[in-house]
């Protein structure tokens, strides 16, 4: 659901501005600098969508026959993006920016959203996550723009696999953008990969094989509670325990020595298996990382330094979350960028502690799969 906060009623919150929505209910925080909630964590990595539609019809996140559209004039605008990541650089220790979807790729503005926003904030490191159809058109602008990296979907190497998961027949379009992103100089390229059972989950290490050598980082992401066909079920899911089983047939893993540092990916080191002839050890070079992000089985939720801002300007603290706190009413008002970032801020410190999946197995008691597919959040 929607919580209308208004404008926040805090300790040492901004006065109300003129014309801006009438004033809420009182979020009690103490005077913050950042992004900060009630447990300790602080929000430095903005996932902004910048759109819910999307050319696919991926069977993990989106039904057949797709999702209503938000209305052209319920999204926000480029104008509107510009000054929320500048709230959130300039004014809440936002270090980090990445622009998701939905597929961002479908907005004609692209090129000029991340110009505007490299402009502004010259050091900003800018991501974009994708599903690849049309990049091999727009890589290179996009990089001349002043995008940093960009993480791409590709769940299998077959076609008829890709044509049953995404239900579009768009593989080898995937393909020439992950070329393209490549040659723009949008690396490191990430690979991300959901297994579904029965479907790819035997592809994985053809694929980890692939992305080695190649130079990209593969990261397979359990598959998540937000399909919009609420199809998701425990005992249907991968879990990552079952990913390391699957590509420990063909690799040995070591965890990479380097911190995590809040991320979400758990980060492996790969090198072949010994050599069955000798029992000899495996090879001492590591042939690249893999990630494995496990929302479910093995989150990360104290360690998240996430906020999301979805296409329509409403804060979600936590993916999973059931409750929103609206931004746009005040974007499009004469509330000014102070009062915009107290309630952001209040929109963070009500994050919850945990998403309320049992941390030690598949059971969840006391979670509830929201009604937003992972579409209309933004990754």
């Amino acid at each position: 659901m929607t919580v209308q906060l208004g404008i926040p009623a805090v300790r040492g919150g901004a006065a109300r501005a003129a014309g801006a929505p009438a004033a809420g209910p009182t979020v009690d925080r103490p005077q913050l600098s950042g992004l900060a909630d009630r447990y300790g964590r602080v929000a430095t990595d903005m996932r902004l969508s910048l759109t819910d539609k999307c050319n696919l019809r991926c069977s993990y996140c989106m039904p057949a026959e797709g999702l209503p559209w938000l209305a052209k004039d319920a999204v926000l605008t480029a104008e509107e993006i510009v000054r929320l990541v500048g709230i959130g650089v300039d004014r809440l220790g936002v270090r980090e920016l990445r622009l998701t979807g939905g597929e961002p790729l479908v907005r004609a503005d692209l090129v000029e959203i991340i110009a505007a926003l490299r402009a502004a904030h010259p050091d900003l490191p800018i991501a974009l996550t994708t599903n690849g159809v049309g990049l091999d058109a727009k890589a290179a602008a996009l990089a001349a723009a002043g995008l940093t990296r960009i993480n791409i979907s590709l769940d299998t190497l077959h076609p008829e696999t890709f044509a049953q998961l995404t239900r579009r027949p768009f593989f080898d379009r995937v393909l020439a953008g992950i070329e393209a992103a490549d040659a723009a100089g949008l690396g490191p390229i990430k690979i991300n990969a959901v297994l579904m059972r029965g479907i790819n989950d035997t592809d994985a290490p053809e694929l980890l094989a692939w992305c080695l050598e190649r130079g990209y980082e593969l990261r397979f992401i359990e598959q998540m509670p937000l399909d919009a066909d609420h199809g998701w079920t425990r005992d249907g899911m991968i879990t990552a325990a079952e990913v390391r089983g699957i590509l420990g047939r063909r690799f040995s893993l070591a965890p990479d020595p380097r911190a995590r540092d809040g991320a979400p990916a758990e980060r492996f080191e790969v090198r072949p298996l010994a050599g069955p002839a000798d029992g000899g050890p495996a090879d001492e070079v590591p042939l690249g990382i893999v990630g494995i992000i496990a929302s479910v089985t093995e989150p990360f939720c104290a360690d998240c330094k996430r906020t999301r801002i979805t296409a329509e300007g409403k804060v979600m603290s936590c993916l999973f979350s059931h409750d929103e706190v609206d931004l746009r009413p005040f974007l499009r008002s004469d509330a000014g960028d102070e009062a915009v970032a107290s309630l952001w801020q209040d929109a963070m410190w009500l994050k919850p502690k945990a998403h309320g999946m049992d941390h030690t197995g598949l059971g969840a008691q006391d979670f509830v799969q929201p009604d937003r597919s992972m579409s209309a959040i933004g990754g």
